[in-house]
């Protein structure tokens, strides 16, 4: 089992200068108590994601750390021009000492997608082309490629990327339509389910990479997402998880909210903490009932990955650093 990091970089209510200075002092800490990654968010337009450009973000990120590798979960694929994003992957590749972890989509909102002016009819489309070229430019010293939205002629790869043939590549869904490609392509998943659904996505990733010739010494990881509040009582931690999270949960449903949109994923979403304990996707409590919590959920749904989200809403780097270090101590070493 490894450990990482999921972060939206939500709004915490501090002024934007302030507010990274305190997430960066968060990844500093997640280093120092042992995380393995640091995966970050790319939203648009909302208080729900202050990274809009991860790849900066991520840039300061690199020069804060040593160990953890981190990564866009994800990139956002329709909004880039191909050639840029494989610029900019060899940067932080190189930048980070080969720490790089690629994470890439199509999105999911279409408010998002629509203030780009990204026609839905083509996302899918645009986004599988851009991967595809995104991958030529990584694994090749010059790129040539005729497609439907996108035309290079020998353009020559000056930023090559650090890792051989190229970073790991990382992919979130709650779709299982989506897992046999997944397992056929060998990314990495990471997906926010839970309960039995959360457990077939693992098992049919499973089956479908050793039914594709996948050799079960290097099947990627297969992640879950857990938002985590760790402190010394019960008591104290659900005192900070409950009004954290109603301030997240706001930022997660305003886009939605304010244009009268429909999404099932959100129109279903626990509305409080309480709720979202009781679904199986976070735990608040002491180093004791998370890792039993952690046990429990990792057994069930047989997951080598767990991506915590251990700041969100208005938690404080006191309370942040406190959790990480509580996790680090006494959480990681059951599962070593």
């Amino acid at each position: 089992m490894k450990f990482g990091i999921f972060d939206h970089v939500d709004d915490s209510g501090l002024p934007l200068r302030e507010h990274f200075a305190a997430r960066l002092q968060m990844v500093e800490a997640y280093e120092a108590a042992g995380f393995d990654g640091y995966h970050v968010a790319e939203h648009h337009g909302t208080p729900l994601g202050h990274a809009p450009s991860p790849g900066v973000y991520l840039a300061a990120v690199s020069q804060r750390t040593s160990r953890i590798r981190f990564g866009p979960l994800v990139f956002l694929l329709p909004l880039y021009h191909p050639l840029r994003l494989i610029e900019e992957i060899g940067m932080l590749d190189a930048l980070s000492g080969g720490r790089l972890e690629f994470g890439y989509g199509r999105g999911i909102s279409p408010i998002e997608m629509g203030f780009y002016g990204v026609d839905m009819a083509e996302q899918q489309a645009r986004a599988d082309e851009a991967f595809d070229v995104v991958m030529k430019g990584l694994t090749s010293e010059r790129l040539s490629h005729d497609g439907r939205f996108f035309r290079f002629d020998d353009v020559p790869m000056m930023q090559p990327v650090t890792q051989k043939p190229h970073p790991p590549l990382w992919y979130g869904t709650n779709s299982p339509a989506s897992v046999q490609r997944c397992a056929e392509a060998r990314l990495n998943m990471v997906t926010l389910l839970a309960g039995e659904t959360m457990r077939a996505m693992i098992e049919g990733y499973r089956a479908a990479y050793v039914a594709s010739g996948g050799a079960p010494e290097e099947m990627p990881l297969l992640g879950v997402g857990r938002h985590i509040v760790v402190a010394d009582s019960d008591d104290e931690a659900l005192a900070i998880a409950r009004p954290a999270f109603a301030r997240w949960r706001a930022s997660f449903v305003h886009l939605w909210e304010r244009h009268g949109a429909d999404n099932p994923f959100v129109r279903n979403f626990p509305k409080d903490w309480d709720a979202v304990e009781a679904a199986g996707t976070a735990c608040a409590g002491s180093p004791d009932r998370v890792r039993a919590f952690l046990q429990r959920d990792a057994e069930l749904g047989g997951y080598t990955y767990l991506l915590a989200q251990l700041a969100f809403g208005n938690m404080t780097v006191e309370q942040v650093t406190r959790s990480s270090r509580l996790f680090g101590q006494e959480v990681l070493p059951a599962f070593a």
